[in-house]
């Protein structure tokens, strides 16, 4: 029975290169996916884009490419990648540039566009705001990238033409996994909804790349995980049939357990019964996962029932700025210094009137993560606390004078005041729009190395 192997080099925009390299050394793969844009990620690349025409894309592109395309050659392995965020077409350029640096040839870049709605956007400045009571029109000033969620046509279509690294802008993160099996074995909703499921959720235990090897599940103590320092990273091993096996490289660090795919089937998912993808609309409810041996889960069950007829579009736009200050207290009183120097910065922001729409006082050590319950009560002393205020604002000016009333706490008291560090972010956030299905179409371009 035809079986295909596919193994997850990065889960997100900055993740690190080892456990990719070793899964191309060692994972006897047909297909490498990057998973690189998270939500903000592409609104991110957009605004260095317009900084640069020639930016925009993944910022570790070229590092990536350098450690994995020799590797790629030799094994014979195909590359599907979102790291071209932005700007797909410069990366696949990129790509294609440092491939000849390396000597390496015989090799065909598809870039996958299509996905940025941004020049048309007023089309659909009537939709409503799905996060916010409020049309898009209400902040059509702000706005400064529209991308739509794709699907795999795109990349299925590249594969068509031969491509043997394929790099997208925003697609669903499935899509990065489901393309590649759709192509290989022949799938469609309407002939194999099980498989598509299995499809999709093969993608969604791949996407996050060490969540599903123990990175985030670790908990000292409670659920253990052995070298976490040499994590490998997951690659999984499906047939025909659409049933699967997770798995890792023998020796590298980390594992593969029931309850560790349990816990990332659940991972940002709205509803386990209907989990909306541009491919499939998926079904977890019924998935079984099974022990097969050591690092070694078999996992089936998951099924499809048709796709949704509009595609989710992420606009990111310009937010605020946030100026943040933070300062340490340490030894007894620690915790009433820290207080007395909120209160001080509080009033000192007043009395230069700083215009600053909402203001957050942390005392790190004490409350920081839950604030308002300061579940440490009980405890009378604190060994050391960090204070940090954080204002946001609408202009640099005001956000700049937070950090500066922390900084002046130096000299101008409490006690014992240490180690002042002052930020300004310019904060770009996103929220989401449904565009019509047919609005959106993919375009590639091929460049043969």
């Amino acid at each position: 029975m035809k079986k295909v192997r596919l193994g997850s080099g990065a889960g997100y925009a900055g993740d690190r290169i080892e456990p990719a390299i070793e899964l191309l050394e060692k994972g006897n793969l047909d297909y490498i996916i990057f998973e690189c844009l998270a939500e903000r990620t592409i609104a991110l690349g957009q605004r260095d884009k317009e900084k640069d025409a020639t930016k925009g894309y993944n910022q570790l592109i070229e590092y990536r490419m350098k450690k994995v395309l020799p590797l790629l050659k030799e094994k014979k392995v195909k590359m599907i990648t979102n790291m071209g965020s932005a700007n797909p077409e410069e990366a696949g350029m990129i790509t294609a540039s440092l491939a000849k640096e390396l000597g390496i040839e015989g090799l065909k870049i598809v870039t996958v566009s299509g996905d940025d709605i941004l020049p048309r956007i007023e089309n659909y400045y009537e939709n409503p705001i799905l996060e916010m009571e409020k049309k898009l029109s209400d902040m059509k000033e702000e706005i400064i990238s529209a991308n739509a969620y794709m699907g795999c046509e795109g990349i299925l279509k590249a594969l068509e033409l031969g491509a043997d690294i394929v790099i997208t802008g925003r697609v669903s993160d499935p899509a990065l996994t489901i393309a590649p099996l759709v192509y290989e074995f022949g799938w469609n909703l309407e002939n194999n909804p099980k498989e598509m499921g299995q499809c999709v959720l093969a993608g969604h235990l791949l996407e996050c790349a060490g969540q599903v090897t123990g990175g985030y599940y670790a908990d000292p103590g409670y659920k253990n995980i052995d070298r976490l320092e040499y994590l490998g990273f997951p690659l999984v091993e499906i047939d025909e049939t659409g049933e699967f096996i997770v798995t890792k490289v023998e020796g590298s660090g980390g594992m593969v357990a029931v309850d560790i795919c349990k816990e990332q089937v659940i991972y940002e998912i709205h509803n386990p019964k209907r989990y909306l993808t541009p491919d499939a609309i998926a079904d977890f409810s019924q998935v079984q996962f099974i022990q097969e041996g050591v690092d070694r889960v078999k996992v089936m069950n998951a099924n499809s029932v048709g796709k949704p007829e509009n595609l989710k579009v992420s606009v990111g736009y310009k937010d605020c700025y946030i100026g943040t200050g933070e300062i340490s207290y340490g030894g007894s009183n620690s915790l009433e210094r820290a207080r007395m120097a909120a209160d001080i910065v509080r009033k000192r922001l007043e009395i230069i009137k700083a215009e600053v729409e909402e203001l957050r006082i942390d005392y790190i050590g004490y409350n920081s993560l839950y604030q308002g319950k300061e579940t440490l009560k009980r405890y009378q002393s604190f060994p050391e606390i960090r204070l940090r205020v954080c204002g946001r604002t609408k202009d640099i000016e005001n956000a700049r004078l937070i950090g500066n009333e922390v900084e002046t706490l130096y000299t101008n008291g409490p006690a014992g005041g240490a180690g002042v560090t002052k930020t300004v972010e310019d904060v770009v956030s996103i929220c989401s729009i449904f565009v019509p299905r047919e609005a959106v179409q993919y375009q590639l371009k091929v460049l043969e190395v």
